[in-house]
């Protein structure tokens, strides 16, 4: 499909409204947006890969390459186990660093199973009737993909039992790739009320493991992939570069979105456990008092939330004032966040905001290698879009 390109100049305003150690407003710079790929349908993840191909995720079940002029393609690949129900499906996705050598792409999706955990055949299908809680799982699983972009052959499932229930909410699937080739996956709490603070569960976490599957090196319990604890919906994980800091965006209740710095073994201390049975969403998404320790987020999006799905750092030139800056997407709210970190990472130095209203819904999102950011909205109803935003 060619593109529909359309220029749109906006300008940054300063962020209002409960924003942690927001700091002082820059003079907000002008950026321009162009529509890059249309006719999407929730596209879930956007990544730009070292030869230049881009590949989107749509949550109902399809890979979306982008070519050169604005050409869409769909990807063939075996997604017949794929479960899809609300927020679950084709979610998450990463590229390995040795993609030149390897040409392999991860995927964080929902997967439909038998009682007994041996996969069902079938086609993807959006379920009118939800399955057990024992008939899906969350897993990574490793694709390779065609040199010209027209198909991903499955390679392996690289983890299994990160759970999902049957309502398919807070599946998480936040994924990104370290240069040390190793992985970290934002995992959701299921909707569950003991599952953030149960160290047993996958649910609720940030997990760090290598290529294998296996727990990385560094994790608090070596027998583990458990990396962090006491989340509520990590949906987006991104590494600064330089510092090789590790931070998540996690989706809050009616108050705080939250941008955390990812320390191992760090209990970020959401437990909506309060009364016995029952998901206790009243509490606060960082509950020092029930959580004694718990670490508190780098920014949050105070009263109300605006539902934040991703985040991605941004080059160390070419965005002026917002150079190396942290950008968040947000649904609800929808428009981008600008951050300017502290030197050390743990401090808001400056916050604005863009785009707020103009293309409804914002998702995705990936730094192209002209340094420009790609925005995926998430409106449905196959309306959706991928933007080309630029500074300047």
């Amino acid at each position: 499909m060619a593109a529909l390109v359309v220029g749109l100049v906006v300008g940054l305003v300063l962020v209002v409204g409960g924003a942690v150690g927001a700091g002082r407003a820059g003079a907000a710079p002008t950026l321009s947006a162009t529509v890059v790929a249309t006719g999407l349908d929730h596209p879930w993840d956007v990544l730009v890969a070292p030869d230049g191909g881009i590949l989107v995720s749509e949550r109902a079940g399809r890979f979306v390459a982008i070519r050169p002029g604005g050409r869409t393609r769909t990807v063939q690949a075996d997604l017949s186990r794929l479960y899809v129900h609300k927020e679950a499906g084709l979610m998450g996705l990463a590229v390995d660093p040795g993609f030149a050598a390897n040409r392999r792409i991860y995927s964080c999706q929902a997967e439909r199973t038998g009682p007994a955990g041996i996969d069902v055949p079938g086609s993807v299908a959006i379920l009118p009737i939800p399955w057990p809680n024992t008939g899906q799982v969350v897993n990574v699983v490793a694709w390779r993909v065609s040199p010209d972009w027209s198909r991903m052959d499955r390679e392996r499932t690289v983890l299994t039992g990160i759970p999902v229930t049957s309502s398919g909410r807070h599946a998480g699937c936040g994924l990104a790739a370290a240069p040390d080739g190793t992985l970290y996956v934002g995992t959701g709490d299921n909707a569950e009320p003991t599952n953030p603070q149960n160290r047993s569960s996958l649910a609720g976490k940030v997990l760090h493991i290598n290529a294998d599957g296996t727990p990385a090196a560094g994790n608090p319990d070596p027998s583990s992939p458990v990396f962090t604890l006491g989340h509520r919906n990590v949906q987006g994980v991104a590494i600064q570069p330089g510092s090789g800091r590790v931070y998540g965006i996690e989706q809050g209740t009616d108050v705080d979105d939250e941008l955390n710095l990812l320390r191992a073994g760090g209990n970020y201390g959401y437990r909506p456990d309060r009364a016995p049975f029952i998901y206790d969403e009243s509490v606060p998404m960082t509950d020092p008092v029930r959580v004694p320790g718990a670490l508190g987020p780098v920014w949050r999006s105070g009263d109300p939330t605006i539902a934040t799905p991703a985040l991605q750092f941004l080059p160390a030139s070419g965005w002026g004032a917002y150079d190396t800056a942290v950008v968040i997407s947000a649904q609800k709210g929808e428009r981008l966040v600008f951050v300017n970190l502290s030197a050390d990472g743990t401090r808001v130095v400056r916050a604005t905001e863009a785009l707020h209203g103009r293309f409804g819904r914002l998702r995705g999102l990936a730094v192209d290698r002209d340094g420009s950011l790609l925005v995926s909205t998430d409106n449905g109803d196959h309306a959706d879009r991928i933007l080309r935003v630029r500074a300047g």
